[in-house]
């Protein structure tokens, strides 16, 4: 068995079938001075016919699985438009008499040389998308074959080396059982694609592999725990086939409580919602059962785009959420970039440390116009639904005041101009960071609800990056400072009166079912694939039984005693079980 990293989910069985590598073959002298001008009009030739392909692998995407996550390949378009990127091809031919096809190989390798140093997760994946898109130009420029797929006839596990979305939105779900490549990560543009369109997906397996992988091996690739079996023995087979039927069987039976109500045996009532990061998404979300949106993460509306989105283009994306969710609730959470998100045309100073920077709510308060036109959209959603809107990484009451200040003045310039929108509309804050815990009962005083974002709790609290591969093994989420943490927040919530929900991983995983019971959190919030999981738990647990498990848990000492005790009591009296238990089998 080889250890990998799952970026999407599901279980697949099959044959590889291995993309092969493609060959340059590049001149080695330098050009004639005469022929400068013909080389820029193949360059010139090239890039139009790439952004041709470009949009028409767009379109055919679109159609396939909807509008939010075809805006991928306006990133590759960005990057032909891109100065900077072209600037360096332009020199390389201009002064030093390269062939256009060279130039375009050099100035790839080096921002993709460059990407690669830096240890930001998020600016590594786009190194994928400059290699996708100066790919196609060189093909072009070469004359190079596109790689023949296997028919539509022949299903099977795709491998390769890395896998571009261009190369991605070709395949036919239909028929590709799985993917597995040797680099990317859960954050890749492919990720993301593979996700969107239901195949499971295990990368990063380069350097774990003994010998390449051949086509026509068998393979098992299971997306959910990262685990890549290559010509695996029978008793391996057979495992994972029952656990693939089984994810079958219970999508089905899991569709037939999207109605019900999440409600435990013995009364206690959950309020269930949706996080999301498209329109898309939220239709999946209200077919899932969810009572509204938890958390709309608004700076997707920012990336994959070449200037900042203008207050309509943000009223109009919040306006048929609010319409869609009816009278639900909808927290429309501000801007949060920085860290691991970044926008390719605002550019954020370099630190050593990002996560602690410059992001979120501090780029918000410092780029006020920015923020005020945000501000100024979601108000005029307001007018449309229940919209509410909350602040993201709050580390002090003097934010909230100043976010507040700015909220303030874009209602002054709706009542100037006229324009409808709910002056009551209700302000929450994310409680994310240890200083927001031990300050809670001060921001509670200043705000209408609490949201707790568990992912970066956890990490803040832990002083664990998770995507730090060598110490992701000690993001402990059942941590009990967490739980403390977690405890602090609530009971500060109560004590003013608020409401207080879970909007971080932690809100989709039912062994944490427990917890909330005897906290007293009823608002939870997850990904849209989580609800009906989270749903079917819910339906299943006595809430006495399992306020009980968390008292004892929270006296626990370790986090793997906290996890133990509470995955434990989330097994029992539940068709979810046989996806819990997944001892690695030999190979």
């Amino acid at each position: 068995m080889i250890k990998g990293i799952g970026a999407a989910a599901g279980v697949a069985l099959g044959k590889a079938f291995v993309l092969p590598h493609w060959e340059l073959d590049l001149p080695d002298s330098e050009i004639d001075a005469v022929d400068l001008a013909k080389e820029f009009e193949r360059l010139y030739e090239g890039i139009r016919t790439s952004k041709d392909e470009i949009e028409y692998i767009k379109n055919e995407f679109k159609e396939m699985v909807g509008d939010e996550e075809s805006h991928i390949f306006d990133a590759h378009l960005a990057i032909l438009e891109d100065p900077v990127f072209m600037n360096e091809i332009q020199g390389l031919i201009e002064r030093q008499y390269k062939a256009a096809e060279v130039a375009v190989k050099e100035a790839i390798d080096h921002f993709v040389s460059m990407f690669d140093l830096l240890d930001d997760e998020y600016m590594k994946e786009r190194a994928l998308d400059i290699k996708d898109v100066g790919n196609r130009l060189l093909k072009h420029l070469l004359g190079a074959p596109e790689v023949t797929l296997p028919s539509d006839t022949q299903p099977y596990i795709l491998v390769a080396k890395e896998l571009s979305p261009s190369q991605l939105a070709h395949l036919n779900p239909s028929h590709v059982l799985g993917i597995v490549t040797m680099s990317g990560g859960k954050t890749s543009h492919s990720a993301i694609m593979a996700r969107a369109i239901g195949i499971p997906l295990v990368s990063g397996i380069e350097h774990r592999l003994e010998k390449p992988i051949q086509t026509g091996e068998f393979l098992v690739v299971d997306g959910d725990e990262g685990h890549l079996y290559i010509n695996p023995n029978q008793n391996v087979v057979e495992r994972y086939k029952g656990i693939r039927d089984e994810q079958r069987k219970r999508k089905e039976q899991l569709q037939l409580l999207s109605s019900v109500e999440a409600v435990t045996k013995d009364g206690s009532y959950f309020h269930l919602s949706a996080n999301m990061n498209s329109l898309k998404e939220l239709d999946m979300a209200l077919k899932n059962g969810a009572e509204g949106v938890g958390l709309f993460r608004t700076e997707f509306l920012y990336m994959d785009r070449t200037t900042f989105p203008t207050e309509d283009e943000q009223f109009e994306v919040y306006r048929q959420v609010a319409e869609k969710a009816k009278n639900s609730s909808v927290v429309i959470r501000t801007l949060d970039i920085g860290g691991d998100k970044q926008l390719d045309y605002f550019s954020l100073p370099e630190e050593e440390n990002p996560v602690l920077g410059y992001r979120a709510i501090r780029i918000s308060l410092d780029r006020t116009e920015l923020f005020q036109t945000q501000l100024t959209a979601i108000l005029r959603a307001s007018n449309y639904g229940n919209v509410k809107v909350m602040y993201p990484m709050i580390s002090s009451v003097d934010e909230v005041r100043q976010a507040n200040e700015i909220l303030k003045r874009s209602m002054e310039d709706l009542d100037r101009r006229g324009i409808p929108y709910n002056s009551q509309i209700q302000v929450g804050v994310m409680i994310e960071i240890p200083a927001a815990v031990m300050i809670a009962d001060l921001l509670a005083e200043e705000s209408d609800f609490f949201s707790i974002g568990t992912n970066d709790l956890v990490q803040y609290v832990l002083a664990v990056d998770r995507m730090n591969e060598q110490i992701a093994h000690m993001y402990y989420p059942f941590h009990p400072a967490v739980l403390r943490m977690l405890r602090t927040t609530v009971e500060a919530a109560k004590q003013a009166g608020i409401p207080v929900s879970v909007c971080g991983e932690l809100a989709g995983d039912e062994r944490a079912i427990p917890l909330w019971l005897e906290l007293g959190v009823q608002n939870l919030s997850m990904s849209p694939l989580s609800l009906l999981k989270v749903k079917h738990r819910i339906l299943n647990t006595d809430a006495v039984a399992a306020k009980k498990e968390a008292t004892a848990c929270f006296k626990l000492r370790t986090s793997s005693e906290v996890e133990d005790r509470l995955t434990r009591f989330s097994e029992q009296d539940s068709f979810m079980t046989g996806n819990t238990n997944r001892s690695t089998p030999a190979s």
